[in-house]
């Protein structure tokens, strides 16, 4: 098979504030697999947290080479030297895509899927002032019936905000703290947020610290679902315990195939499953969307902060994902 790639600026609408930090644009990579007959197209984000760049995945392509036949999926995957997952996520992504275009069928049905069973996706509010929140929210609740609020290290801010929202919008609300709180905070904060009607918190604490996770789950009056210390199926089983439930993320995961094992062991475990994004253009949410049947919760908006999205696919319509029905991915390059 032959494989292209292309380095991509995606600038956001308006500032991503998290308790991370604050973008004002991402750096992703697209690529396209070809068998000479039909073409495959993926996409990396890489995943700052985890000390991934554009340069980083960009390297890592250059040093591939795959055989010809795209239906050795395993074997492919299987085969990928050590590197950047959400290089190997682009990767997997294309090679579906390249699969379900041969055989004429949408990705969901390679994974047995019904589409219709997909949970309705949250939109995201970053972290802002309170006329700033209120804003996005009254716009955002336009589409969407969930809210995910992004909460920083000031608790009392964290407070302010959420307040804030609630006072212009009775969408459903949960919460992403990104790690920003100590025990102690958490166990302060959340059963103030649970008066104000937020439903779940997601990473309140460090993603190192299982134990203070531990403690505070069975002290929450509130759901708690990990992120950062989830990555591949094989991190699930030390959450148990620590969690309700896990976020699993295709670009994190290293792809479909990874984020599907992710998804049955959280299952074994009784543990709920968010499929959530980075920030991405409709090629990689619409790749998350196709295995939403299999979630409890969707955070699949990671397109929708773009300036200019140069795909077409995944669409939303009251909080509903609308996945494509075309072969493989769907997607469609928009006109320029």
């Amino acid at each position: 098979m032959q494989l292209q790639y292309e380095p991509i600026r995606l600038d956001l609408r308006v500032p991503f504030r998290i308790a991370h930090g604050t973008s004002h644009s991402r750096e992703n990579v697209l690529l396209r697999l070809s068998d000479g007959e039909h073409e495959g197209y993926g996409e990396a984000a890489p995943v700052r947290q985890h000390h991934e760049t554009q340069a980083e995945v960009l390297d890592y392509l250059a040093a591939l080479s795959l055989p010809d036949d795209p239906f050795l999926i395993e074997d492919i995957l299987s085969s990928l030297p050590p590197g950047p997952r959400s290089a190997q996520a682009a990767i997997d992504i294309a090679l579906h895509d390249l699969v379900g275009k041969k055989l004429g069928v949408p990705i969901y049905r390679l994974f047995g899927l019904n589409p219709n069973r997909a949970p309705q996706t949250s939109f995201t509010i970053g972290i802002g002032t309170p006329d700033e929140v209120q804003e996005w929210a009254r716009a955002a609740a336009q589409r969407f019936p969930i809210l995910k609020i992004k909460l920083g290290h000031d608790t009392a801010a964290s407070i302010e905000q959420v307040r804030a929202i609630r006072a212009v919008s009775d969408a459903r609300l949960v919460a992403d703290a990104n790690c920003a709180w100590s025990l102690e905070q958490a166990l302060e904060i959340i059963p103030r947020l649970a008066d104000l009607g937020l439903e779940w918190i997601e990473q309140p604490l460090p993603e190192d610290d299982l134990d203070g996770m531990r403690r505070l789950r069975w002290a929450s009056p509130l759901p708690i679902f990990a992120d950062e210390p989830v990555r591949a199926a094989r991190d699930i089983p030390r959450l148990v315990g620590c969690a309700d439930g896990v976020s699993i993320k295709l670009m994190k995961a290293g792809g479909l195939r990874h984020a599907y094992q992710a998804i049955a062991v959280a299952r074994a475990h009784d543990l709920q499953v968010l499929l959530s994004c980075m920030v991405e253009t409709s090629l990689g949410i619409t790749a998350a969307a196709h295995l939403a049947p299999l979630a409890d919760w969707a955070d699949l908006d990671g397109n929708l902060w773009l300036v200019d999205d140069p795909f077409l696919g995944v669409r939303v319509q009251e909080g509903r994902l609308l996945l494509p029905d075309g072969p493989g991915l769907g997607i469609t390059r928009r006109a320029r």
